[in-house]
């Protein structure tokens, strides 16, 4: 494998969206927006033949779509049927792994995307309702894409409205213990993270390369777990770039990420500390 000299940050951020799927085998892989699912088509395509996709219609793929308008002679590579029945066969038995961007997350790993402001009644901003978040949340494993990373998406203190189960003694359900929440990777434009903290706080897995650690911090409304060698977030490869081009053929990740910034941020780093 050979490590690519350029690439975006979108393109990095697909690359770590797809190491949420890493080891999931034969479940089905949902990618809600166009980088988690391309990173989950990324890992279908390389070290996760097993995983399952959907055309997000009623069908089963062996090959998954590319994204974007598809050529008239253009035939998918369609495995079996998948209607919504089977879909919730496979919720309710834990074969699903989705990939979901919330617009709050706080220190438990409670997601909202219902409502902004504190009198639910009367919302400052009213979104997508709850939707499938609670069902989803308690039935299978979850990870988290998140394109900006600030204090108004990891909130300090609970979220506005609290969508989805997270690590909360005081919300779980009847019957649930903690370790029955599953949430996995949490993917920023920042850095890589997850919930395998002290008492399921949440941690920082990797720094995308150029990005300091105290801008995560600073950018983050709570604690979060630290280690003392902070990783960097692999670069990727030419060869996952390649694919990467093949599911995108019309490069829509470049318009996912305001101006499309590189995925190596070290450069533009040294010119502002140089300018400071």
């Amino acid at each position: 494998m050979t490590i690519a000299k350029e690439y975006s940050l979108a393109e990095l951020m697909i690359c770590a969206a797809a190491e949420a799927f890493r080891h999931d085998g034969e479940v089905l892989a949902t990618g809600i927006g166009l980088i988690p699912r391309l990173g989950a088509s990324l890992a279908m395509k390389t070290f996760n033949s097993d995983l399952m996709m959907t055309d997000s219609e009623a069908y089963l793929l062996s090959e998954p779509n590319p994204v974007g308008p598809r050529a008239d002679n253009y035939i998918q590579q369609n495995e079996t049927w998948m209607g919504f029945s089977r879909i919730f066969d496979n919720v309710w038995s834990r074969k699903r792994h989705a990939m979901v961007g919330p617009t709050q997350i706080d220190q438990f790993g409670q997601a909202n995307i219902s409502a902004l402001g504190s009198d639910y009644s009367k919302p400052k901003v009213q979104m997508l309702g709850v939707r499938g978040f609670p069902g989803n949340s308690i039935s299978h494993p979850n990870s988290f894409f998140v394109p900006s990373h600030n204090t108004r998406v990891f909130v300090k203190g609970e979220c506005d409205m609290v969508a989805s189960i997270g690590y909360n003694p005081e919300r779980l359900p009847k019957g649930y213990r903690l370790d029955d929440i599953d949430i996995r990777l949490v993917i920023t434009d920042l850095c890589v993270m997850d919930f395998n903290g002290p008492d399921h706080q949440l941690r920082l897995v990797s720094l995308h390369p150029g990005v300091a650690l105290n801008t995560v911090i600073e950018n983050t409304g709570f604690a979060i777990d630290i280690a003392q060698n902070v990783k960097t977030t692999p670069p990727p490869t030419v060869e996952q770039l390649a694919i990467i081009a093949a599911l995108d053929p019309h490069n829509l990740r470049a318009k996912q990420l305001k101006d499309n910034p590189p995925g190596d941020r070290t450069t533009s780093a040294k010119l502002v500390e140089e300018v400071a």
